[in-house]
């Protein structure tokens, strides 16, 4: 038996528009492993160069002292920070979060 084209007949599709269906996809979110970076600084160089660096050798960065590092989710970026130290660890204080537009176009 056919359809009625101008009475397609549909499941019920459950609302989970409620609190415990957003609660369930944020948890669902929760567990997703993101890698977080830090980057100080990049440079280019030829191989003869790298292969005359030994200890003690210093390689120029392309950012100046002072300069916002960037923070980077799974190599996006998505903030700047300065570096800091806490507890005799280098940790990064956020200073800048990119703009949610910008990132949905780095997506692409």
């Amino acid at each position: 038996m056919a359809e009625d084209i101008n009475n397609p007949g549909f499941d019920n599709l459950q609302d989970e528009s409620g609190p415990e269906g957003i609660t369930r996809d944020i948890e669902f979110l929760l567990d997703i492993p993101v890698e977080i970076t830090v980057q100080l600084g990049s440079t280019k160089m030829l191989i003869r160069d790298l292969l005359h660096l030994g200890q003690g050798s210093v390689v120029e960065l392309e950012k100046l002292a002072g300069e916002p590092m960037e923070i980077l989710a799974n190599h996006r970026l998505i903030a700047k920070g300065e570096v800091v130290v806490v507890n005799e660890k280098f940790g990064v204080r956020l200073t800048d979060i990119i703009n949610p537009d910008e990132r949905i176009t780095q997506l692409t």
